[in-house]
């Protein structure tokens, strides 16, 4: 597997988890009347369809098994954007979760 195709699964998965969170924020807060911003949901609805014509088109160029690891990354990442953006709070579980997973993906990368 090439650099480049590092680089590219890398920010494929990027895009989902920037997709997703826009997504949310976009959804808003039911508690306020703004229930549907438009601009964060098109974002997201963007970023998530570049995410998928990429995804495929890497399924397309590379084996699966080499792939597939990175797949791994989206909830670690989703964890860390969720907790920069949104201000959610994880507990020391998460971040334990969240470290296992990143060395769970250089263990199965690696062999």
């Amino acid at each position: 597997m090439t650099i480049t195709a590092v680089i590219l699964c890398i920010v494929c998965q990027l895009l989902i988890v920037v997709g997703q969170i826009l997504l949310k924020m976009g959804l808003g807060n039911r508690e306020t009347h703004n229930v549907f911003s438009r601009l964060p949901f098109a974002l997201g609805i963007a970023s998530l369809t570049c995410w998928f014509f990429l995804w495929l088109g890497l399924m397309g160029r590379w084996d699966l098994s080499k792939l597939y690891p990175f797949e791994g990354l989206n909830p670690a990442m989703m964890a860390i954007g969720a907790w920069f953006v949104l201000k959610e709070k994880l507990p020391v579980t998460a971040w334990v979760g969240v470290g296992l997973i990143c060395v769970g993906i250089g263990v199965v990368s690696g062999s």
